[in-house]
């Protein structure tokens, strides 16, 4: 059986991250024709077909989803070996950062503060995360990292979890939640607002109301938290936001937190990038700054805990 040189180990990194021999070829800058060749030849060394056609397009086999990860990391260790000093984590760089709404704000500014002193190179993109795409584009490229409360990834996908933040309710100043934590009655009885890309009203609050034979109003969606905290600050209505994501913002607009009266599985804070990339010492370095930035709590926004059933004012009557 032929020896795998270092061409064929690029091509078959290719090949099967792109699953198609066109695309594999554009990568490589070669053309159609030989990327085919070159497939043909994997195929008697490795003796599997590795892509084997489904419709119109080509799926791996087994043996080609076995071997991935371990080609995909010998390549990387390969470029970091001959790259030298070029290919260390500081060298010019341009990374596409796909990020969460809710976690925007709160990574943004530290994290380009921090890869401006540590790695000067590396310019960084962010882009809002889309659960629709995400190991998509992290499997062709398009992303180099996704962070977020993500929910199914890729089985390919590799996830680090970074922390667990918790729910806790956002109100105006002037809210009566200002004063007094809401008992799980009052709470039920206040006028919603839902962060839902979708305009889907229906959350784990629902169902944990429910248990408590409640139900909630919600008189809104917005699509992303920002909106969410801007309108409740201006607003009687109410949402829920994870803490320490939130904090600066809270505290920068000076709404009122309080504790929800329910308990509610906490949201998990994540980080997502394609195998390939594990080993690649710039990559690494920036995964390593996000998940420094992210580990450092901001001081909360202090919480209303005493519990009081509360009932809206009534107007008094106008003297005579």
């Amino acid at each position: 059986m032929d020896a795998l040189d270092l061409n064929l180990l690029l091509a078959l990194d290719a090949l099967l991250d792109t699953n198609s021999v066109t695309e594999a070829a554009r990568r490589l800058q070669t053309s159609t024709s030989a990327m085919s060749r070159t497939l043909t030849r994997l195929r008697a060394v490795l003796d599997d077909p590795l892509l084997v056609r489904s419709g119109r397009t080509l799926v791996p086999t087994p043996r080609a989803l076995e071997l991935r990860h371990d080609v995909a990391h010998l390549v990387e260790q390969a470029r970091a070996l001959l790259g030298g000093r070029e290919g260390g984590p500081g060298r010019q760089r341009d990374f596409v950062v796909r990020v969460g709404d809710a976690v925007a704000a709160r990574l943004s500014g530290p994290l380009l503060a921090a890869v401006r002193a540590e790695l000067p190179g590396v310019s960084v993109r962010f882009l809002a995360a889309d659960p629709a795409d995400g190991s998509v584009a992290l499997r062709d490229g398009r992303a180099d990292i996704e962070v977020g409360m993500l929910g199914r990834t890729d089985p390919e996908t590799v996830v680090q979890r970074l922390f667990a933040d918790r729910w806790i309710g956002v109100a105006a100043a002037r809210h009566p939640f200002a004063a007094a934590r809401p008992t799980v009655a009052a709470y039920a009885s206040a006028l919603h607002l839902e962060v839902s890309p979708t305009g889907r009203t229906h959350s784990p609050i629902d169902d944990r109301l429910a248990l408590h034979g409640r139900t909630r109003r919600v008189v809104a969606t917005v699509p992303d938290l920002s909106t969410a905290l801007f309108t409740v600050t201006t607003t009687e209505l109410i949402c829920p936001a994870p803490e320490q994501l939130c904090a600066p913002a809270c505290a920068a607009l000076g709404a009122a937190v309080f504790d929800i009266p329910l308990p509610l599985p906490d949201p998990v804070v994540a980080m997502a990038w394609h195998p390939r990339n594990t080993a690649d010492s710039g990559h690494r370095a920036l995964r390593e700054l996000i998940a420094d930035v992210l580990a450092t709590r901001t001081p909360a926004v202090e919480l209303v805990t005493p519990p009081v059933e509360l009932v809206p004012a009534r107007a008094e009557p106008a003297s005579a």
